[in-house]
């Protein structure tokens, strides 16, 4: 008798910093992959000393020790999916860059190089480093707006170009995109849009009114964390991207009171994915009929 495959329980990795609020970076990510049943393990780039209003201090690791946790988690533990997140500075990124390439596994990457507002959050080598060593590995990224513009050298000016754009970013990086772009659109939606395998879809959930700015801190994190957990647990990338928005928009939806006039998103208890839908998307008039994932 042939002796079974061992089989183990889906792990997920993350590479990120750690927020001290708890709202984002891994903590968010553990939390995540928890509430996807998923087995959490972490690699720490950052220590910060912040919560959902202010970020006080950033201290970056020393590139040897992260390379050291990614080493030891992925020596030992049968890992399925990995995401980046906050890395801090070129060597960093050099060096997370360096240990992924001998693992062939699915890997997110969430750049995390300007903010929404449009502050770095990277140095200029930092950027470079994320451009040339590690946007390269990514089977799927997930920028924002302001991200998606300095990969192209280019402004998007309007929601029209959106789509072209994360097109290009797939091609440039010859890997799957999701455009974050819900907060630059207005209405009762909020929609990003992702190229998978060379296809255009629209990722859309209903827009959640009346949440104060610090309740939506750690979405971009969340989102990758999700889809990160998904595709742990063998989810194709479609499935694990439509599952990842019900997620958060379920998150946003049953916020959690944490602190005075301070409310931060949390695992949901309801199943939310009845007002997702993933569809194609022919931006120029298409008159294509809509189909949910």
């Amino acid at each position: 008798m042939k002796k079974q495959q061992e089989e183990f329980y889906p792990v997920a990795l993350t590479i990120a910093g750690s927020d001290s609020g708890g709202g984002a970076g891994i903590q968010a990510d553990l939390r995540t992959f928890n509430a996807a049943g998923v087995y959490g393990c972490s690699v720490i780039t950052a220590v910060t000393a912040q919560n959902p209003r202010q970020v006080a201090a950033i201290r970056v690791m020393d590139p040897e020790i992260v390379q050291a946790q990614i080493e030891s988690v992925l020596s030992a533990l049968a890992v399925k999916a990995i995401k980046t997140g906050m890395l801090g500075n070129a060597p960093v990124v050099k060096a997370v860059s360096t240990a992924l390439k001998k693992y062939k596994l699915p890997l997110i990457v969430d750049p995390v190089m300007i903010s929404s507002s449009g502050s770095k959050l990277l140095d200029e080598a930092g950027l470079q480093a994320m451009i040339e060593d590690l946007l390269p590995l990514a089977d799927l990224i997930t920028p924002n707006l302001p991200e998606a513009e300095f990969l192209l050298g280019k402004k998007l000016a309007d929601p029209t170009e959106y789509a072209v754009a994360t097109q290009a970013l797939a091609e440039k990086f010859q890997c799957n995109c999701l455009l974050k772009t819900g907060h630059a659109l207005s209405g009762d939606k909020v929609s990003d849009i992702a190229v998978l395998d060379g296809k255009v879809l629209l990722l859309t959930s209903p827009r959640v009114h009346d949440l104060e700015a610090v309740a939506t801190h750690g979405t971009g994190c969340t989102l990758s964390s999700a889809i990160t957990a998904m595709t742990a647990t063998g989810s194709s990338w479609r499935d694990a991207l439509y599952a990842a928005k019900a997620y958060v928009y379920g998150s946003l939806c049953e916020t959690a009171h944490i602190g005075k006039n301070l409310d931060g998103m949390y695992p949901p208890l309801e199943d939310y994915s009845k007002l997702v839908s993933l569809r194609s998307y022919q931006p120029a008039g298409s008159r294509k009929g809509k189909r949910n994932a």
